[in-house]
């Protein structure tokens, strides 16, 4: 790491928070990672504990039940769950840097009294709803509408690839109430779970990630109070792509952590795997791939924590936050990739731990915005003025 972007007691709740993080993963995560993964099964009770240790509130202030703490520690509390399993590490960072923050950075001091102290508690899992079937990159034209009646909004419409859409307690949902492809026609409104007109609709059937649970979020005539409104009319979709600045150093840190858990993986096989009377550790092939796999986790490591510090100091983090998304995630289905061939036959097998960080690694490429959405967003901010 940079050593002058941190100071002295950052560095001991950095040092704090990563020992919690990684003995709370090897604990309640590591026995049940196959368990989980093949029944697709979404673990609530986990999350509860996640919340009660401090890690559903990370960013968010004490006076409304959070930890606190800055993204520096929250990078190394993802980055730690992720090595022993990425899809808790993604329900993690979701649920911190989508929903939470959300209400957080946009809500009122009532709003954020009545919700955050549930969600940072594991009380409330949340979900955030902006992507839709034929809207995923183009978030500007979404078909789910908000029509103001008197005091209240009615929402109509049907959210996709949403984390925990169906077990989420509460969602921060964005919807259109003017004209499609304005940026200022769309609106965000927090919507519980029992509200009549808010149901689910299909869960995914995904090819990794699968501990963390993604499904529709439909709305039918769903009826909500103008109470429920975040922020000014109009200002949904401003506020969405904000929240995304700091998603992406979730996603950047998600691929930190899964990297770090593939080359860790490989790294031990090739020290125990002998061929021609060596371990295969001793071959060039092999020692080289080493090589690179962890010099390109030491750069996107240096990456996000650039992205963290600049956010810290309220930064515009545009451009270097989708650098240190995009590095981040490429490089971690490269190492992924390299994992497993260096495991050979016995990595195609459910056996060693590479098989699920290698079907895991694709969603970081995919998730709050995929690389070309990355390299979109870098190459306008070079080109600005």
């Amino acid at each position: 790491m940079i050593e002058n972007s941190f100071s002295h007691q950052t560095s001991e709740s950095i040092d704090m928070i990563t020992d919690s993080a990684r003995d709370f993963a090897v604990k309640y995560i590591k026995p049940y990672i196959k368990e989980w993964d093949e029944s697709q099964h979404f673990p609530i009770d986990l999350m509860r504990q996640a919340g009660a240790l401090g890690f559903l509130g990370v960013l968010i202030p004490e006076d409304y039940g959070g930890s606190g703490l800055g993204y520096h520690e929250y990078i190394s509390v993802i980055e730690q769950i992720s090595i022993v399993d990425p899809s808790i590490g993604l329900s993690v960072a979701a649920h911190n840097s989508l929903c939470t923050n959300h209400i957080y950075l946009f809500g009122n001091d009532t709003q954020r009294s009545k919700w955050l102290p549930k969600l940072t508690s594991g009380e409330y899992i949340g979900a955030w709803g902006l992507t839709e079937h034929s809207t995923g990159s183009d978030a500007k034209c979404m078909n789910t509408t908000a029509k103001k009646v008197r005091d209240t909004w009615v929402l109509n419409g049907t959210k996709n690839f949403i984390t925990h859409g169906k077990s989420g307690h509460i969602a921060v949902v964005i919807a259109r109430d003017g004209s499609k492809g304005d940026s200022r026609g769309m609106t965000a409104f927090v919507v519980e779970r029992g509200t009549p007109g808010f149901g689910f609709g299909k869960k995914e059937d995904k090819l990794g990630m699968r501990a963390s649970e993604t499904a529709e979020m439909v709305f039918d005539n769903c009826v909500i109070s103008d109470e429920n409104r975040l922020g000014a009319v109009g200002e949904g979709f401003i506020q969405s792509m904000k929240i995304l600045d700091g998603g992406r150093i979730s996603i950047g840190a998600l691929s930190l952590g899964l990297a770090k858990g593939a080359y860790q993986a490989a790294l031990q096989y090739s020290k125990e795997r002998k061929q021609f009377g060596k371990p295969i550790s001793s071959f060039q092939g092999i020692s080289f791939k080493l090589a690179e796999m962890a010099t390109e986790i030491e750069a996107s490591e240096l990456l996000l924590h650039k992205a963290a510090f600049d956010k810290n100091q309220g930064k515009n983090i545009t451009k270097i936050g989708a650098m240190a998304k995009m590095y981040a995630s490429e490089v971690c289905v490269k190492v992924a990739n390299e994992a497993l061939q260096i495991h050979g036959g016995y990595g195609f097998t459910k056996d060693y731990p590479v098989e699920k960080f290698y079907r895991d690694a694709k969603l970081c490429t995919i998730g709050e915005g995929t690389t070309e959405i990355q390299k979109l967003v870098i190459s306008r901010e070079l080109l600005k003025d």
